[in-house]
């Protein structure tokens, strides 16, 4: 359904694809947790006030920009507490991952669930940032709500808690991790030069040397499938076993 009011407002009222974002407020807050980590190669920014993260996923939030507001006294289902958890554990993962994980947390002492507009400056936060559609380094970890592709990678079959995690340097794909017996890369001349040789590493080890081919297949295909401007390829390689 989001993707569908996406790409209504993208065809229909000219909006920018790499100027979407996602802001919840209470259960909207929930919903926040949920679809922004699930989507995140949707939106550009997104913005979470008081509410729970439930199950979500924090890992794939690497290259989305992320703002939590909570009250100091919100104790109810211990929001206060898991959004200031939250906030310390996208600390660690972008200590480890510099580049990565940009975040703002605001918790409010002596506020509780109602934080008198404190919360609105998420709104200038957000319209800072554009969507990169093409990161240089991917994580991507499904939950119980699976999707087929996530950036430039995509998978025929997903499963819970799996996870892959893959970067471009140069005309170098780095896969240090892929849980899957058949991993899908999606490449364009914005990712790599397709004129010269692409390598391809798995867990330190060079597993192909070689140019990719492009295809106008790939380029129908990945119109279709996604529908989405930034999302156009025009080769592959498949990685399996």
């Amino acid at each position: 359904m989001i993707d569908e009011l996406i790409l209504d407002a993208v065809i229909a009222e000219g909006v920018n694809p790499d100027k979407v974002y996602l802001m919840g407020y209470s259960a909207g807050g929930d919903g926040t947790f949920q679809l922004a980590p699930r989507m995140a190669d949707r939106f550009a920014a997104a913005a979470m006030m008081a509410g729970h993260p439930g199950d979500a996923p924090v890992e794939n939030l690497r290259n989305l920009p992320f703002s939590l507001f909570v009250g100091g006294r919100d104790a109810a289902y211990n929001r206060n507490g898991l959004v200031a958890q939250w906030g310390h554990t996208l600390d660690t993962l972008q200590q480890h991952d510099p580049k990565g994980y940009v975040h703002d947390l605001h918790v409010y002492e002596e506020l509780g669930h109602w934080m008198e507009h404190k919360d609105t400056i998420a709104v200038s936060w957000m319209a800072k940032y554009r969507r990169n559609p093409l990161p240089t380094k991917v994580v991507w970890k499904q939950d119980d709500r699976l999707h087929n592709s996530f950036y430039w990678l995509s998978v025929d079959h997903p499963e819970k808690g799996k996870e892959v995690i893959a970067s471009i340097d140069g005309n170098t794909i780095t896969v240090e991790k892929n849980d899957y017996t058949g991993l899908t890369i999606y490449l364009n001349d914005q990712l790599v030069d397709l004129d010269k040789e692409v390598i391809i590493n798995y867990r330190g080890n060079k597993i192909y040397a070689g140019k990719i081919t492009r295809s106008r297949f790939i380029i129908d295909q990945t119109v279709e499938n996604r529908k989405d401007p930034g999302y156009i390829f025009s080769a592959r390689c498949i990685l399996k076993n």
